[in-house]
């Protein structure tokens, strides 16, 4: 079948990517957004718009405003409604075409305990613990104590570290566990538990796979995405560094193994936690494309949501796994509206000035330009800034430059801070973790120093220097203030 009009109920950098790949195919692209979003960049990009009401969460309203846009087919991007089987069975109940897996594929991946159970049954390794139906306080204290410490306590249908604790005596247990319930049950409107060993410092390896409507499922190969901060991913890169083929080509067995299980169909990633021995355990399957889809893309030359619109149209997979290569290394990182200062918070306010960085190897995927409104309602990304080279090394030397070269005023963000991230040491030689920002939080902080005369001269620079910001000449005005002021200025 063809895809004719597509709606894509989501906003920022992924929807300007859907619409990309919409207008590359011939298909005919609608914006789906909340009534109160800026969506003065986004729509440029979109053949319509439509108005969602007041949420991206309402899949009634999702609905009703892709049949209002005559759309055949419905892309959810990722965040919002992406995971939500109820989303994918509406679309199949109004005949759109859900670019994404069936509804049952979702269900069955949305709850990490039936999950990890499915999991168990196919032969992928799992961590250690507790997935069992009794969920009473007294059942989930004495299973923690079995499973022992320290201990991981998650919620069963959650995600992005909501309803996660870890525990390390059995003293802590139940205002853990309590604590938990509470969080689960306000973010996710349901309370159960899972209980696992946790894993000190391991390491967060995610494969990218498709899978097809005729039964063909492949890998793309994995990405590290180690580099966390509560639970959500900041740094993410392909190939991981410092693992053996053997380790990789496990992983990826077990992550056809975990797609074939669930019939799966369209983009997937299939996520594992590898110990400091170099053990791997499955940790959660995403249905739907990931915000580092792009690492992907660039080691291996290919263009994934492309090929969602092809593999929901019913065509077969456009690769077989022997035609997929890895080749270089990518790494990306996320540019986002907080104060890296002053405990992460999300920042408002209104771009003034917004220059992308550029070059061979430089890609940028934004959902905002100069003049752009930043709000506290949605997340506060901006931005994924993505660095190819033919190596590790060099790519980490294109993303710090990169990253120097990107001016965003009118709001605090997290540049400085990245850069020092990608230039520590540590990452250099690909000592990464899951506890990697916790453990060098004090050497990433800005270094105190005497910037006072730096900054006078700063200032006094920028006034004189008004005019050559309107007029477009940003190089010798941006480039002596910001590396007058050093971690002191892009943020």
């Amino acid at each position: 079948m063809d895809l004719h009009k597509l709606i894509v109920p989501n906003r920022g950098e992924i929807a300007i990517r859907i619409a990309r790949a919409c207008r590359e195919a011939g298909i005919v692209s609608v914006l789906g957004h909340a009534e109160d979003d800026d969506i003065r960049f986004t729509r440029r990009f979109f053949d319509e718009t439509i108005s969602l009401g007041s949420s991206y969460l309402d899949v009634d309203a999702v609905i009703d405003a892709a049949r209002k846009s005559g759309a055949d087919a419905l892309h959810p991007g990722y965040g919002f409604l992406s995971e939500r089987a109820a989303l994918a069975a509406a679309c199949e109940d109004a005949g759109i075409v859900f670019v994404g897996p069936k509804s049952s594929s979702i269900a069955a991946m949305g709850s990490k305990a039936e999950s990890r159970r499915l999991m168990q049954k196919l032969g992928v390794p799992v961590v250690p613990g507790y997935d069992g139906e009794e969920q009473s306080l007294d059942a989930l204290l004495r299973e923690g104590e079995k499973v022992g410490f320290p201990l991981l306590v998650k919620a069963s249908a959650g995600g992005g570290g909501k309803g996660m604790k870890i525990v390390r005596a059995v003293s802590e247990l139940r205002a853990a566990i309590e604590s938990a319930q509470r969080e689960a049950m306000k973010a996710f409107g349901d309370d159960r538990l899972l209980l696992e060993r946790y894993i000190e410092e391991p390491r967060h390896v995610e494969f990218q796979i498709f899978g097809d409507a005729h039964g063909n499922i492949v890998h793309l190969f994995e990405r590290d995405c180690s580099l966390q901060r509560r639970h959500q991913k900041v740094v993410e890169e392909s190939p991981a560094p410092r693992y053996s083929d053997a380790l990789r080509q496990g992983m990826a067995k077990a992550a056809i193994a975990a797609a074939a299980g669930v019939e799966y169909r369209n983009a997937g990633t299939v996520e594992f936690i590898v110990t400091p021995e170099r053990e791997f355990y499955f940790l959660e399957m995403n249905t739907r494309l990931q915000v580092e889809h792009p690492v992907t893309e660039l080691v291996t030359g290919v263009d994934l949501v492309r090929a969602q619109l092809a593999i929901a149209a019913g065509e077969p997979l456009p690769w077989q796994q022997s035609e997929l290569r890895q080749r270089g290394h990518a790494i990306e990182v996320r540019v986002y509206a907080e104060d890296p200062d002053d405990r992460f918070l999300p920042q408002s306010g209104a771009i003034a000035l917004y220059s992308e960085p550029s070059g061979p190897g430089v890609r940028v995927d934004a959902g905002v330009t100069r003049g752009s409104e930043i709000g506290l309602r949605f997340d506060p990304m901006l931005a994924k800034l993505i660095c190819f080279a033919e190596d590790r090394g060099t790519c980490i030397d294109r993303m710090a430059r990169a990253l120097r070269d990107y001016v965003i005023l009118g709001t605090k963000t997290n540049v400085s801070w990245l850069r020092r991230v990608i230039t520590y040491p540590a990452f250099r030689e690909g000592l990464v973790s899951t506890r990697f920002l916790e453990e060098h939080a004090d050497s990433l902080a800005p270094q105190p120093s005497d910037l006072a005369p730096q900054i006078a001269a700063a200032i006094l620079e920028c006034g004189g220097r008004a005019a050559a910001f309107q007029s477009g000449s940003r190089a010798a005005a941006v480039q002596s203030v910001w590396d007058a002021l050093g971690g002191w200025g892009r943020r």
